[in-house]
Parts: C-alpha cells; structure tokens; sequence
C-alpha cells in the first residue's frame, strides 16, 4: 500500500438526508405503528465514509451533487460540522436532493428503505472537483461516484483510487484500483459462487486490483494484497441498534487508517471496530467514535 500521508481523502458519490423510524415489527398494510425513536440525518455511501474518515482524524473533502433545496442545505450542513470540506459539492436546481425513509426493526435487526433516486454525479472540467482531484492523497467512490471519477480529465495517472463496490457499477473494472472494497457477495455475482473466499479475492487482484478487502458483515472481511496471502479478519462484536450505514463507515474508516500507515490487515480491522460501534445509533453516524489512528512511521 502507498506510504503514510497528512493529503485529503476525497470521497465521491451519494449523499441523502434519511427519516428513520425504529419499530418493533414492520408494520401491516393500513396499520398505525408506534415507533421507539424517531431520527433525520445524512446518509449516502460516500459522504458516510467521508464523516467516518474525518472522525478517525483524516483530512476529508467530499464531492457529489445536491439540489437547491431544503435537504441539501441539511446535508451540507451536516458534512461541514463534521469538518468535510464541501467546496466541490454541485448544487443544481433542476434536481432533487436524494432523500430516504427508512424503517427498522428490532425483531429481525433489518431495514427497510424507500428512496428517492439521487441525481447523476457529474462534474464541470477545470472546477473544484478537478482541482481536488489532482491534489488528492486518496480518492473514494461509491457506485454512483465512479464514473465520475474514471473518466475525469487530466485525472493523475498515479492517482489512489479506493472504491465501495458492495452496489453493482456498470462496466466496472477493478484495473488501477489501489484498494478494491466489494462485498463478498459481489465477487462471487462477478466470479462463482462456488469459489472459496481467497479464491474470489485473487480473482479481484488477477482483473487488475492492487488490493482487495472483502466484507461479509457478521463474518468479518478477507483482505489480500498483491504478493500476500489471503487473511480473514473476524468482525467485531456489536450491541445492534441499526446496521444503517454500518457498510458505508467501514469504508471511510478503512482508508482513513489505510491513509494513516497501518498495514492493510490492521486497517481492517481498525474499520471493523468503528463499524460495529456505528450500529449502537439508530442512523448511520451518531454512533460513529470520534477515535485517533496511531500512524506508523513511514521507515517501517
């Protein structure tokens, strides 16, 4: 992995405002249900990791586009009390904010989402997005973020690409990509689903990655680096209130101690604690720690 560095990670993609309500049970058809708590709040994959990155102590900036309207302003707000740098942030009246309703239940600690479609992440030539993208330690993309960012002109060709494929991304190859994040069972939708984990992982470094952590939520995550061996990282014990967002933390939280300096395995597992502590809020990142990664030194 590339060396310890103090450079902004910027993420790139999805950013909603979601109502959530926390429920016993779903409720019926024509039904009136009681919830036991009730909370607004950012969500979206990549501006959670960018939340999750600035909270574990990284330099963060986060690009996508918003509307014009109440729920953008909100998110905006919500990023920038977190400390995230917004400037490449599109605001577009001709669009709608992505907003969710999301219910969850206690019973079979699931959700349930009902969103409204984010619009499409795009960016001007010469902007903000593209001067941070030159200047950029680390880059994170969701599914809706990629294309962004792999047909970006005068993008640097050495350029750290970390990228949340746990969503399906058209056209996709993992070719140049510094930190492949999938789930495992996206790899096994691209590969087999008779493969062993270690063997989905190679497939990953064999299309071109140059490392691959494979989430698998209560089971933890393999990770390989090209020229290792494949290692599985046990997942973290939680006391579940939701796993909203749960994903989207473990990927700002991994390259925000991939960025620091720990060894790849370390990082995983750094990310596997603060996800789990994530899922004692109701949303995606009340619960998040506000934690410091102990860099190693870049002689080690």
């Amino acid at each position: 992995m590339p060396q310890p560095t103090t450079g902004t990670l910027l993420f790139v993609g999805c950013a909603t405002l979601d109502a959530i309500a926390l429920v016993q049970d779903y409720p019926a058809a024509d039904s009136r249900t009681v919830a036991t708590d009730f909370a607004t709040a950012g969500g979206g994959p990549a501006a959670t990791a960018a939340v999750a990155a600035a909270r574990a102590g990284a330099r963060t900036a986060f690009a996508g586009v918003l509307g014009t309207d109440e729920e953008g302003d909100r998110i905006i707000h919500g990023l920038e009390a977190e400390g995230v740098d917004t400037s490449a942030v599109i605001r577009d009246a001709g669009v709608k904010t992505g907003a969710s309703v999301i219910v969850v239940s206690r019973a079979t600690e699931s959700r349930a989402i009902v969103t409204r479609p984010v619009p499409p992440v795009s960016f001007p030539a010469g902007g903000r997005f593209s001067e941070l993208l030159q200047s950029a330690a680390w880059v994170h993309t969701d599914h809706l973020g990629w294309n962004a960012v792999a047909n970006a002109s005068g993008r640097p060709a050495d350029l750290n690409i970390s990228v949340d494929a746990g969503n399906p991304i058209p056209d996709f190859s993992p070719r140049g990509v510094a930190l492949y994040v999938p789930t495992i069972e996206r790899l096994r939708a691209e590969y087999g689903e008779d493969l062993s984990p270690a063997a989905l992982l190679q497939k990953a470094l064999d299309d071109g990655a140059s490392a691959v952590v494979a989430t698998a939520g209560s089971d933890g995550a393999w990770v390989l680096e090209r020229g290792g061996e494949p290692v599985h990282v046990p997942a973290t014990p939680a006391t579940i209130v939701s796993t909203l967002g749960a994903g989207d933390v473990y990927h700002g939280a991994l390259l925000a101690a991939v960025a620091a300096g720990l060894p790849l395995v370390e990082a995983a597992a750094f990310a596997g604690r603060t996800a789990s502590a994530s899922c004692g809020g109701l949303d995606g990142r009340s619960a998040v720690p506000h934690q410091t990664i102990n860099p190693v030194p870049a002689s080690i």
